[in-house]
């Protein structure tokens, strides 16, 4: 179980109120009660917590304000804000909020704190969980939310390709899974072009990491993200302001590290393929230039039109590979665009498909996971804006329009054979602390596609 929750027979009541509900709620106080919250102009408003007192001075009550539940405005994460409000103590819920699973979901990332630099005691809050809420699937989501956290938010002098791998391959060996990784000029040998460019000018060698778990004749599920472990933008240099979060460029492969190990502790009826390619797009006399070309993986040349268009690169060689098995379910997940961000904000990554079942899935395990994404178009026309009077396309098409739509169709070039293709172009990182979501890495999509997965695999 995870560590923000306990079983214990003796724990101070939590009542959730809304400002419509509070008025009833605080007529079954005692009288003491109620005027201490009176006192304390307490009114139920949203993430408003009010500890009442026992007549010794103990905490005997806590009350706390979420949104009403037809409020447009809700946060089903509210909760998230109890361990970072909560003295130290053993606590239940003595009513259900909304939701009373992604209630204790909250609590739980709500506990998280990023503590390998600085000491950073977690909150001493402990939930005692209510009945009729699956703890082990609860724990498994925390736990693969501390991961892609903790990796992200890992700078990047201790977290470049080979750091990746590391965690990579601990993951492998934890679930039995096999694990190879292509390092350096292996790459060049192994039909890997792309992914060797961009990673070519760091001191830090570029690798295609690749796990593999669970039974050949279940359905293949292929799993590719982005892992630029640092982008400088290459010699299309990004200023000072665009760097300052480039550790967590490598947020797709953290977040598809954090998926896997969900799939894997589930036991999901799939036949696991993880494909990270692992860079460090740095700034060197050897480093790749805008206007060369390479060839690609997949066979097709590719003009490089920005170098900071890079994440698309590494991802095409890695998709084609994983194409060429013709999986059932292709999905990469990557920190691409500025221009998702543009469009729908850090906390609502865009996903594309073409399978119109795949996408309704999605978006209704989105709502249900509290892990918010949203439909964007693979819009056909726009295809042309790739072509390279050159080569076969180019990678960063110029004009300032639909660039996460764009670069969704680039990479769409390069999947043929998989039966569905999702991709997903999260940010990875919540720039403004909000319940049960630090500032800092965040794990996005993840949740939402695991629980897709276990619907039709588990």
């Amino acid at each position: 179980m995870h560590p923000a929750f306990q079983n214990s027979a003796a724990a101070i009541p939590i009542t959730f109120a809304t400002k419509s509900t509070w008025e009833d709620l605080s007529a079954t106080l005692p009288a003491a009660a109620r005027q201490f919250a009176k006192a304390n102009a307490f009114t139920a408003k949203p993430g408003q917590y009010l500890a009442l007192p026992a007549q010794d001075g103990s905490l005997a009550h806590v009350v706390f304000g979420i949104e009403d539940q037809a409020s447009e405005w809700r946060d089903m994460f509210r909760p998230g804000q109890l361990p970072g409000l909560l003295p130290a103590g053993t606590y239940n819920f003595a009513n259900a909020p909304h939701d009373a699973r992604l209630a204790v979901l909250a609590f739980a990332l709500g506990t998280y704190r990023f503590g390998r630099y600085k000491k950073n005691d977690a909150p001493g809050a402990k939930l005692v969980p209510p009945d009729g809420v699956d703890m082990a699937e609860i724990t498994r989501m925390a736990d693969a939310a501390t991961l892609a956290r903790d990796l992200i938010n890992t700078p990047s002098n201790d977290m470049g390709p080979e750091e990746l791998e590391q965690a990579a391959r601990a993951l492998a060996e934890r679930y039995g899974a096999s694990f190879i990784s292509i390092v350096g000029d292996e790459l060049l040998a192994g039909n890997f072009p792309l992914i060797h460019a961009v990673g070519m000018a760091s001191t830090r060698a570029p690798r295609l990491i690749e796990f593999t778990w669970g039974d050949p004749k279940h359905p293949k599920v292929a799993l590719v993200g982005k892992g630029v472990c640092f982008d400088t933008g290459g010699l299309d240099l990004k200023p000072s302001s665009g760097m300052l979060i480039m550790k967590k460029d490598m947020g797709g492969a953290a977040n598809v590290l954090a998926l896997a190990q969900m799939i894997m502790d589930a036991k999901l009826k799939v036949r696991l393929r993880v494909l990270i390619p692992a860079v460090e797009n740095a700034v060197a006399g050897n480093a790749f230039r805008p206007l060369d070309i390479f060839k690609s993986r997949k066979g097709v040349s590719v003009e490089i039109g920005n170098t900071d268009a890079e994440g698309r690169l590494v991802l095409a060689d890695a998709l084609a590979l994983a194409d060429e098995e013709k999986p059932d379910l292709l999905i990469d997940l990557g920190t691409l665009t500025g221009a998702a961000r543009v469009a729908l904000g850090p906390d609502l990554p865009p996903f594309y498909t073409d399978d119109e079942a795949l996408a309704a899935d999605v978006a209704r395990h989105a709502r249900a996971e509290n892990d918010p994404l949203w439909r964007m178009p693979l819009w056909m026309p726009y295809d042309k804006w790739l072509d390279s009077k050159t080569a076969d396309l180019n990678n960063a098409p110029g004009g300032a329009f639909a660039g996460s739509i764009t670069c969704a169709l680039f990479l769409k070039r390069f999947v043929e054979h998989a039966k569905s293709w999702l991709h997903v172009d999260i940010y990875g990182w919540t720039p403004t602390a909000k319940p049960a979501r630090p500032e800092g890495g965040e794990c996005q999509a993840a949740r939402a596609i695991y629980k897709l997965l276990s619907e039709r695999y588990g």
